[in-house]
């Protein structure tokens, strides 16, 4: 495990030809933006500078579309791919599109039997889909910045019978040990699933993950896998940093972020994705 200083060179091995052309995958969430969803002006220049530099840089984020969207457009990619919905949804980027974007790929999964199995351990839990369409379905007026769109409150039945992309649970009864308890005990099969920061479960279609997208997508372009950079702060990106040639989590990243990675910046606070994305130039 490698700290990076603010003396240190933050390229593969520490070094890169300038003429090798890399695949980035950067997470949102903690690591572009704060968690007031602030994105600095540092970090804003230092990811604009590696999309001029001609890098493949992919936003991979469990944001849904509508909502990975504007952070694609504030750091100016406008051709080449994103990945959101924790692997759910991958993106091609064209200004020649219609809307500037198109989905090239979408994992389906029926929610019910995690939802039923949920349901009955954690009952005063408020529980949002993203079916196929991009429409989010919640109970209890859930809604987040993460969804990108107004969600539509729906009974538990009407979930039930729907196709999701993704599903959000989130509990504000219960301590982030007794939901982490809770859903240890469920033993959710048939589904991937990360907790997050606080008492905060995703679920995406079994094997989906945010590395799983990339993976696929490292295959479309050629990339070599040691030609692969990660940066990221969540649970969620744990497999995308195993996944990556390099993969650099943020310096607030709890414990098990940090082990899955090869080496730990500074914090989201401290601008430490800048400080990466500075060495890859």
């Amino acid at each position: 495990m490698t700290t990076l200083t603010e003396n240190s060179a933050a390229g593969i091995e520490d070094q890169q030809e300038m003429t090798q052309k890399l695949m980035i995958a950067l997470d949102v969430d903690g690591t572009l933006v704060d968690h007031d969803g602030h994105m600095s002006a540092p970090v804003r220049e230092a990811a604009q500078a590696v999309v001029a530099a001609g890098h493949d840089v992919m936003i991979a984020t469990g944001r849904s579309l509508n909502a990975t969207l504007p952070v694609i457009e504030q750091i100016g990619i406008d051709r080449g791919y994103a990945v959101c919905c924790n692997g759910g949804v991958t993106l091609r980027l064209d200004p020649e599109l219609a809307d500037g974007y198109e989905i090239i790929h979408k994992a389906t999964f029926d929610p019910g039997p995690a939802l039923r199995a949920l349901r009955k351990r954690l009952p005063s839990a408020k529980y949002a889909l993203e079916d196929e369409d991009g429409n989010f379905l919640s109970t209890e007026r859930f809604q987040d910045a993460s969804f990108g769109v107004e969600a539509i409150g729906v009974d538990f039945q009407t979930m039930l019978e729907a196709t999701a992309v993704r599903v959000v649970v989130f509990s504000t009864e219960n301590t982030p040990e007794e939901f982490n308890e809770a859903i240890e005990h469920i033993g959710l099969a048939g589904v991937t699933y990360s907790v997050g920061w606080t008492a905060w479960l995703d679920i995406a279609a079994a094997g989906v993950t945010k590395a799983s997208a990339l993976e696929s997508l490292r295959r479309r372009l050629g990339v070599e896998a040691s030609s692969t950079v990660a940066i990221g702060d969540g649970r969620n990106d744990i497999e995308m940093l195993t996944w990556a040639g390099r993969g650099v989590a943020m310096g607030q990243a709890p414990e098990e972020v940090v082990a899955a990675a090869d080496e730990v910046t500074k914090s989201v606070y401290d601008d430490g994705a800048a400080h990466v994305l500075r060495g890859l130039l």
